[in-house]
């Protein structure tokens, strides 16, 4: 089914951006963050709860700053290469 002949474009457009952040958010964060305390800790007794409470904590950042920050970080990147996409 073609969502764009259902959804207004600006509501297709937000639910797009909502579903990126939510993905790319988990698999981005879990994968530093299972590195970084991996190397930083080792894989001690309380690994898993160490490395899900981080997880959690940097999903939370990067999922609000991709939301409300990267729209901002697009247009900063259009204005510096003179494109004119809105």
């Amino acid at each position: 089914m073609d969502l764009m002949g259902v959804l207004p474009k600006a509501n297709y457009n937000m639910k797009q951006r909502i579903t990126f952040a939510l993905i790319m958010g988990a698999i981005t964060t879990a994968l530093i963050s299972f590195t970084l305390i991996a190397i930083n800790v080792g894989f001690v007794t309380h690994f898993l709860f160490i490395w899900l409470r981080s997880w959690i904590v940097a999903y939370a950042l990067a999922f609000t700053a991709m939301i409300f920050i990267a729209p901002r970080i697009q247009l900063f990147v259009n204005y510096l290469l003179n494109k004119d996409f809105y």
